[in-house]
């Protein structure tokens, strides 16, 4: 419990203190201390036998003693000075240690630390070092962006309530800043808090900056020293946006140019690699000498041919500074001559032809009734199998949506023809009686019977197919009958008759027209056969001039062998040849 010291001590202290002795061995001794943490001082004296008190005292800046804690070794009481700085902060122990919490700045002072005995007072001083980590440096007051060429304020480096002061260094990419006239400028300075004693240090930094800053960070840092040594805190990075000016102009054109067509708009957008990049350009169309004044786009609408050419554009300030680019407006024309719905006659020529004008070679495609066809189409005697619908359609390949069709629809008109066949049926009792009708538009057939007989069968009739179609009917003549057919279209009416004989009459059947299928099948096996003929002769050639030569080796062999009777034999087929030759 603390208490305040008798007048007996403090006489017997006082009578002592001018005889106080510094401990031999006990040098300088240093506590150091974190600011805020406690301050822990033990004695570093050994307690005599005959100790009567401890007491703690500083010295002041003029050396003159404040005592500030008292502890007796008998009553084991503790007793704390009077000094507003230290109330309530002390603490004294047993082995005469002394602690002081909530360590300040002011706290920085030499300590004594002393024992008295009936005849001696001993003495250990210890100086007290405090030490404040400061804050974590930041930049501020941050440009907003730097320019080329320009030594401008990029920022200031902060950190604040540090004890000792401590010292800021700048970096750039990680590699320190070292003050350079006219490139690197670094002004540094700090102010003490009177009432806390802490430091606020603040370092300035004008910087000139180039292209090669751009998108770099900068930092800064504070060194300090603590109880344990030097260390260094780093801020966070600051990168900063660079300004330059525009060294080269581009020009581009949407959509690509490659691609443009009539009709189309093309918007020009002009780029400058300046930061920040220009926003006002002047544009120079094809033909026009004078430039357009526009932002950094300027558009064309529903653009033609007489639109190609080569377009500029550069900077207002600048105009020599200047890019450009060619651009092509691709076209497709297309003229189908005849064109539309074209009525014919069958047999008559139609010559048609599809002109084709292009930026670029063009494909040309013929369809007729959606069916391609392999070349374009030519009549020089139409048939009613002409008859259709044609398209020519062509297209740039390149160009996107780039198409032309016209189309022709062909009418074959022709009057009506007429054949007429007779069949007997194997059983000898009906006749069948076909009326082969040829014609554009569609005749209308009309069956009428001259005589007696009766009709088996209703007429029947055929699809109608290239202009052609028949109509059939049965019948049981009992005696010579003629039928006739009539074929009737918006052209002309045509008539055509036949004598049938009674069926108990025999009489030849005519062959039956051939369709036009039937007609292919048979051009197609004529064609066949005609192969193989051809074939057979080929070999039967082959044949033949094999065995010529094994003949005539036969022969050479045959020489050789019987020489005399070859040529006896050789004499008498010339006299016998040249009997031939005079009769």
């Amino acid at each position: 419990m603390a208490s305040k010291a008798g007048p007996s001590c403090r006489l017997v202290f006082c009578l002592l203190i001018s005889a106080a002795v510094l401990r031999p061995g006990l040098g300088w001794y240093t506590v150091n201390s974190a600011y805020g943490d406690t301050i822990i001082m033990p004695c570093r004296l050994d307690v005599p036998h005959n100790l009567m008190f401890g007491k703690w005292k500083y010295e002041k800046p003029d050396g003159s003693p404040v005592f500030i804690a008292f502890r007796s070794s008998t009553k084991k009481s503790v007793q704390y000075d009077d000094v507003p700085e230290y109330k309530d902060r002390l603490s004294l122990s047993e082995n005469y240690t002394l602690s002081i919490s909530n360590a300040r700045i002011s706290d920085e002072k030499r300590f004594v630390c002393m024992l008295v005995t009936e005849d001696n007072v001993f003495e250990a001083p210890t100086t007290v070092k405090v030490f404040k980590q400061p804050s974590k440096p930041e930049i501020v007051s941050k440009a907003p962006f730097l320019e080329t060429e320009q030594l401008k304020q990029l920022g200031d480096c902060i950190s604040k309530d540090s004890y000792p002061d401590g010292n800021i260094t700048w970096y750039r990419n990680g590699k320190v800043l070292q003050p350079l006239e006219g490139v690197v400028v670094i002004i540094f300075k700090k102010q003490m808090d009177p009432v806390t004693q802490l430091y606020t240090m603040t370092s300035s930094l004008e910087y000139k900056a180039t292209k090669a800053d751009i998108q770099m960070p900068f930092t800064c840092s504070v060194t300090y020293f603590g109880p344990s040594g030097q260390k260094t805190v780093h801020s966070e990075q600051a990168i900063f946006d660079i300004y330059y000016p525009t060294e080269q102009v581009t020009i581009q054109v949407l959509p690509s140019k490659n691609a443009i067509k009539e009709g189309d708009n093309i918007t020009l957008k002009c780029l400058g690699n300046g930061n920040p990049p220009p926003e006002e350009f002047v544009f120079y169309l094809p033909g026009q000498p004078e430039g357009i004044r526009s932002s950094n786009t300027y558009t064309l609408t529903d653009v033609r041919r007489n639109a190609t050419g080569d377009y500029k554009c550069s900077l207002i300030d600048k105009r020599s500074m200047i890019a450009s680019t060619a651009i092509t407006v691709h076209y497709l024309d297309l003229s189908l001559n005849p064109s539309g719905e074209v009525t014919k006659q069958i047999g008559d020529a139609l010559p048609v032809s599809c002109t084709i004008s292009a930026s670029r070679n063009a494909t040309v495609v013929w369809m007729k009734d959606n069916i391609r066809l392999r070349s374009s189409p030519s009549f020089s005697s139409l048939h009613y199998q002409d008859a259709g619908n044609y398209v020519c359609e062509t297209a740039l390949q390149e160009v996107e949506g780039l198409k032309k069709r016209e189309s022709l629809t062909l009418i074959v008109e022709g009057k009506p023809q007429i054949k007429m066949t007779k069949k007997t049926d194997p059983s000898g009792l009906s006749k069948t009686i076909i009326c082969h009708v040829e014609g554009f538009p569609k005749p209308a057939i009309q069956w009428t019977i001259t005589g007696s007989g009766s009709v088996i069968n209703q007429a029947k009739e055929s699809p109608y197919i290239n202009g052609r179609y028949y109509s059939k009917i049965i019948i049981s003549p009992e005696e010579n009958v003629t039928l006739t057919c009539t074929a009737e279209n918006q052209l002309e009416r045509t008539v055509n008759s036949l004598n049938v004989s009674a069926i108990s009459i025999p009489e030849h059947d005519e062959a039956d027209e051939i369709s036009d299928e039937n007609r292919e099948k048979v051009n197609d096996q004529a064609k066949l056969i005609v192969g193989i003929v051809v074939g057979l002769l080929l070999a039967a050639l082959v044949a033949g001039v094999v065995y010529w030569l094994y003949m005539k080796k036969s022969k050479t062999a045959s020489k050789h062998v019987n020489k005399d009777l070859g040529n006896l034999e050789e004499n008498k087929k010339l006299e016998e040849n040249n009997h031939k030759t005079e009769a």
